[in-house]
């Protein structure tokens, strides 16, 4: 592969990587995911939930069409591989559908910019996915993305072929998430939150396909229009370092307004971070302190 000088990537692993095959398996998946599935391409990939019965995150993934007939890949980031099975598996009644944990057998790169993605999309479309392995668009942040899966035996095969290529170590890439106003699931958003509150409504969430499990209650959400809580990015001043064990509670006024779920050094003094936030008892401008009798240190980054 030739990729261009402004090409970075990340290496790393899944915290799940499942494979769903079965007669039902698109039937069973689309049942039970909040993103449209329907009329998924081979190699297509999709963003989305896996709800609670009350409509609250439990996990998220992508779900990816596989090139076999009736098979599915169910990859991401930080959702643990045994919570997102466990929730497919107690809805399976007389479905033909069987779902792998495969894993512990699996590796990854992300390779972010324009030049990158390019590349692995043509070598995907002529190598049979990129020699072996499965591409798809990720969200790592606001710099295009794309994700290489593949078996962890050819690790060191990935590695001769990004030979050059910079790479991107774990902090750099929290930062572009935080930065950008990703949550990560469970961190930052999970099973005590809804999707609206991460702000994920429109990327993860369709209105349209009909119903799914926690459907329901997005319904009703979105007739509503609004949430009481958001996650919202904040920064903290120069020369003070994150909280150090998270989630951390924030205040405004003396009063609990919510807490920092993740945080990371902003590469100069200080650093920025993902609060849940409950958006009554905030006031345009103010400030935050990470004590109730603490001056405040911490901004908003994003507007009311």
């Amino acid at each position: 592969m030739n990729f261009s000088t402004s090409t970075a990537f990340h290496g790393w692993r899944p915290a799940a990587w499942l494979r769903v095959t079965g007669e039902d398996a698109a039937t069973f998946l689309q049942g039970q995911f909040t993103n449209e599935l329907r009329g998924l391409p081979a190699g297509g990939a999709v963003y989305g939930l896996w709800l609670t019965l009350k409509g609250k995150v439990l996990a998220d993934s992508f779900v990816v069409r596989g090139a076999e007939p009736a098979e599915f890949w169910v990859g991401s980031y930080f959702s643990p591989a045994a919570v997102i099975r466990e929730r497919l598996e107690a809805f399976i009644i007389a479905d033909d559908v069987t779902i792998e944990d495969v894993t512990a057998a699996w590796a990854a790169v992300t390779l972010l910019g324009e030049g990158g993605a390019a590349t692995m999309a043509t070598d995907a479309a002529t190598a049979g996915g990129a020699r072996g392995g499965v591409v798809f668009r990720g969200r790592r942040g606001q710099e295009a993305a794309v994700e290489w899966v593949f078996p962890g035996a050819q690790s060191d095969a990935v590695r001769a072929q990004l030979a050059g290529v910079r790479e991107l170590e774990g902090e750099e890439m929290t930062r572009r998430r935080i930065t950008a106003g990703v949550p990560a699931v469970p961190v930052d958003l999970g099973p005590g939150d809804l999707p609206g509150e991460g702000g994920l409504e429109h990327d993860a969430i369709s209105y349209t396909k009909g119903c799914y499990l926690g459907q329901e209650v997005m319904a009703r959400l979105k007739s509503m229009g609004q949430v009481r809580r958001r996650l919202m990015r904040v920064a903290g001043r120069a020369g003070e370092a994150a909280p150090g064990s998270l989630p951390a509670a924030l205040f405004a006024g003396g009063r609990k307004v919510g807490e920092v779920r993740s945080a990371v050094s902003d590469g100069g003094g200080g650093w920025v971070g993902l609060a849940m936030l409950t958006l009554l008892q905030l006031e345009a401008g103010a400030g935050l302190a990470v004590a109730v009798d603490a001056v405040p240190t911490v901004r908003l980054i994003d507007g009311l």
